[in-house]
């Protein structure tokens, strides 16, 4: 059973139908023991960083889910709260991985949203998809480049388009809305 972590957060349903297309079963839930019994999490969302962390610590979900054993993907706010402490609402955040989360200096339109291309791939999300590829984001803020960034991405400064450390696997684009490369993204990871 695949489970889709359930907190305040957007654009759960898209990565639901992204799964299911993918022919596989899934849950959108807030139940621990869901949470530690499915063979993959997925952390999914859009929103806001203080009120999402807000969320998991009231329901318990902020020590499960940095406790989780098996493959977990973090997608975009879900890649943020994986990481020390975002600005976004000075919030200390899960601490999965050692990178900070930061706003955008507005020196170009922000939010990043639109397609663009990453570099430097060295994830096994990331067979059978190449550097001429490009992916979906919708962002205001980033995770900076760590020693757990898989990819880098390159708007206003080079961030972390992707990030891993053990079991959990994060994206800051949204590979349910990538087309056909976001759903061999997803796939790589169904298949872990």
């Amino acid at each position: 059973m695949i489970a889709i972590v359930k907190y305040n957060a957007g654009n759960i349903t898209s990565v639901k139908n992204a799964v299911e297309r993918l022919g596989y079963s899934c849950v959108v839930t807030d139940d621990k023991n869901l949470l530690q019994q499915a063979k993959k999490v997925i952390f999914p969302g859009v929103g806001e960083a203080s009120s999402a962390m807000k969320y998991l610590r009231e329901k318990g979900l902020d020590e499960v889910i940095k406790n989780l054993k098996q493959p977990v993907l973090g997608i975009c706010l879900g890649q943020q709260l994986l990481c020390q402490f975002s600005e976004e609402g000075d919030t200390e955040c899960l601490g999965v991985f050692e990178a900070t989360v930061k706003k955008f200096e507005p020196k170009l339109k922000v939010p990043h949203m639109g397609w663009n291309n990453i570099s430097g791939l060295n994830s096994i999300l990331y067979d059978g998809i190449s550097t001429e590829e490009n992916f979906y984001f919708v962002h205001s803020y980033y995770a900076e480049i760590s020693q757990e960034s898989t990819a880098v991405c390159d708007y206003i400064v080079p961030f972390s388009a992707s990030m891993q450390k053990d079991n959990f696997h994060a994206t800051q684009f949204h590979p349910e809305k990538s087309s056909s490369v976001g759903e061999q993204l997803l796939l790589n990871f169904l298949k872990l």
